[in-house]
């Protein structure tokens, strides 16, 4: 146990997250490396399956930060995966002492192995609209209502979500995408090239995030097509789409996943960024945390019309908006070509209220406020619910944000 020798006054705090902690680093890595500056945070992964389960396993990436691995057998009966999770779940908070913490969701599926736990305070920080997304599991969409009836505070990733989260529920606040502009400012220097880049030739234009269902990949292939000379840089892991569906010219650069500390390095050697979104149900509500990353980095952006892009980044001037393979090459064009005196300037000034440290203060004056927990008495407990390995394995691979 940690709690009898740590400093740390405030709650425990208990992250329920869709993503891995060593996946790509996201808006749920952020905020709970902050939090961990006051108080213990657990991020509590999605099971894994395992030939030693069941069983946890704990990890300790930096200091205030546990992350908790649940581990389940292979060839599970079904219905006995939420049980089991609940009793690993329970030996983890007795193993660390933990008593009433912040009960913090980013995916509704952990309600089926956490409906048991009376924490201090619920958080809902809903940053995609998972449901959209390919593969998702049907029962999403049935323990997304009762996570909002149970939660007391409802954070979103963006504008588009908070409108449409906030019918449904009274205490519901939009944090969109932010960024540590320090890190991605090293973006601005011209260092050494990584070497899996430094072979390829200018003008690069580059993509960095998870390629998945929310790219279009026809709009890709036309640049590509159209503008043989341009080198278009993708980095980032390939998920849910076959190999062969992906684009495929002399052009076209897959470099894969890059660490949260290279990515300023690869940024820098970029002549133009892309975020050359797909206009579908996965993209309707999304507020792509790489927009101030790209910008913190000194690079012109290109980005299709994703709506929380266009507002309010191209209503600014801060980003180009186009749709089309002659209209997107336009703006690259552009973006490659024109001086634009004091957009950097601007960039600064808006980012300067982006700050990942400002939305953690945010999120925690509100978290902290009587009227968080106020509620508690009024909210209904969810149900006990049963699901099968299945349902288990299709949740750990329904979304990896971006």
């Amino acid at each position: 146990m940690e709690r009898s020798g740590s400093t740390r006054v405030a709650p425990d705090l208990v992250c329920l997250s869709h993503l891995r902690w060593d996946t790509v680093y996201q808006r749920p890595h952020h905020l709970m490396t902050r939090a961990a500056e006051s108080r213990r945070v657990f991020w509590l992964e999605e099971p894994r399956v395992s030939a030693d389960g069941p069983g946890l396993t704990f990890e300790r990436p930096l200091e205030g930060l546990t992350v908790v691995v649940p581990h389940l057998p292979d060839g599970l009966a079904p219905n006995t995966g939420a049980p089991l999770l609940r009793r690993l779940l329970d030996e983890a908070f007795q193993l660390h002492d933990i008593v009433d913490p912040v009960l913090w969701y980013y995916t509704p599926m952990a309600l089926r192995f956490t409906d048991h736990i009376r924490g201090s305070t619920v958080i809902y920080d809903c940053m995609d609209e998972l449901t959209a997304f390919r593969s998702a599991p049907t029962l999403l969409a049935e323990l997304e209502p009762r996570l909002l009836r149970t939660a007391d505070l409802v954070f979103t990733g963006g504008h588009s979500l908070y409108e449409s989260k906030r019918r449904h529920h009274p205490r519901c606040h939009p944090f969109p995408s932010s960024v540590d502009v320090r890190h991605f400012a090293r973006g601005r220097e011209q260092g050494v090239d990584p070497p899996d880049q430094e072979r390829i030739g200018h003008p690069r234009a580059g993509y960095c995030g998870v390629i998945d269902e929310r790219i279009d990949l026809e709009l890709i292939q036309g640049i590509a097509d159209a503008r043989p000379e341009l080198q278009l840089v993708l980095l980032g892991p390939v998920q849910k789409l076959r190999e062969s569906a992906l684009p495929q010219a002399q052009n076209i650069h897959y470099l894969g996943r890059k660490g949260y500390q290279e990515l300023p390095a690869y940024l820098a050697g970029w002549d133009v960024a892309l975020m050359p979104f797909a206009h579908n149900d996965a993209t309707r509500f999304i507020s792509p945390t790489k927009t101030p990353e790209y910008l913190a980095a000194g690079r012109r952006v290109v980005s299709t019309a994703v709506r929380d892009v266009v507002r309010p980044y191209g209503e600014l001037g801060l980003v180009a908006i186009a749709d089309g393979v002659d209209a997107f090459l336009g703006e690259i064009d552009r973006a490659l070509d024109e001086e634009r005196p004091g957009w950097l300037q601007r960039v600064d000034r808006f980012l300067d209220e982006r700050s990942w440290d400002r939305t953690w203060r945010g999120m925690s004056v509100l978290l902290e406020a009587p009227e968080a927990s106020d509620g508690r008495r009024h909210r209904a407990v969810p149900s006990r619910i049963k699901v099968g390995p299945d349902s288990l394995s299709d949740a750990t691979r329904a979304a990896d944000g971006l």
